[in-house]
């Protein structure tokens, strides 16, 4: 039977992590799965989740145990804990307690020669305002910049194949963005609908702050169309611009006696001006993004482990 790998980051999950891990053996167990293993990262995180975490693997071998020398975000978690596995069906999911595993069999089932991937997802989400947000920004620029099919759903709980996370791993980019490498990666993706579940505790670690860097990462990462879009903004308010002349030009000759207008004139320039500071700042988003990685900034440094062996 397939051994399979669970990469869990960690972050203010020192009360809820332990009962995660139990339901991950108790499911495996009912599955009939013997071989297993589960990758516990904590992303700096600021209570004593790691502490929580190095008693685990203490008591067993199966769970391997690593802790971020600071915060790199849930993608540069992930990142470092794929790297650590070495089973043939990787399993992702949060730490909250909100993952629906009495679904993980009906996940594991869909994975076959026409699906690559597997998320778990549900109709209706229970998450904060910030998380809400999150996602539904997601899905519109998975759609318009990944070509993501409109039924297809993305979520943290998910399954995939092993050269699919092997293909993930090769990306040495300063900004991973795990969501798009997947798509990236194959379209045979598939959705098990699943029944989302109360957090254990605690509340969603996701701020505005962390939306937008997510939102950034996604939309330089994998596509130029950002960059297509302000150039194409940029024409329709230089034709407009070339417009509003010709009817101004017309306008004073057809009525020498008309008013200046600086109200329009104030507009026109703010309009015109914004744009261009829009443009300037993707365009310098794209640059600085390119800097960093030129300069391999690393997409997470790791303090300290427990069970882990470094892969070849």
């Amino acid at each position: 039977m397939e051994k399979l790998s669970f990469v869990i980051p960690c972050y203010n999950s020192e009360t809820t992590v332990s009962a995660v891990v139990d339901e991950i053996i108790s499911e495996v167990n009912k599955l009939g799965y013997n071989e297993y293993e589960i990758v516990l990262v904590s992303d700096a995180s600021p209570d004593n989740v790691y502490a929580v975490i190095t008693d685990l693997a203490e008591n067993n071998y199966r769970i391997k145990g690593i802790e971020l020398a600071k915060n790199f975000g849930q993608h540069g978690a992930l990142m470092a804990g794929y790297r650590y596995c070495t089973g043939d069906i990787i399993v992702s999911l949060d730490d909250d307690g909100q993952a629906p595993l009495d679904y993980l069999g009906e996940m594991l089932s869909t994975l076959g020669d026409d699906c690559d991937v597997v998320f778990g997802v549900h109709k209706n989400y229970t998450h904060g305002i910030f998380r809400l947000i999150g996602t539904k920004v997601n899905d519109l620029m998975f759609e318009s910049l990944l070509g993501k099919p409109k039924d297809i759903m993305i979520d943290s709980f998910h399954v995939m194949k092993r050269f699919v996370m092997d293909e993930i791993i090769k990306y040495e980019s300063s900004y991973p963005y795990v969501d798009g490498l997947l798509l990236r990666t194959t379209d045979k993706v598939k959705n098990v609908e699943t029944k989302q579940r109360e957090r254990i505790s605690g509340k969603s670690n996701y701020t505005i702050k962390k939306l937008i860097s997510l939102f950034l990462n996604g939309i330089t990462a994998f596509s130029v169309k950002p960059l297509r879009i302000s150039t194409y903004a940029g024409c329709i308010v230089a034709l407009a611009g070339f417009i509003l002349a010709i009817v101004t030009i017309i306008r004073k000759l057809a009525n020498s006696d008309l008013a200046e207008g600086y109200a329009s004139i104030l507009a026109a320039i703010l309009l015109i001006g914004g744009m261009i500071l829009v443009m300037l700042g993707m365009i310098g988003e794209y640059i600085g993004r390119i800097y960093l990685s030129l300069n391999r900034s690393p997409q997470y440094v790791i303090g300290r482990s427990i069970n882990c062996e470094e892969k070849e």
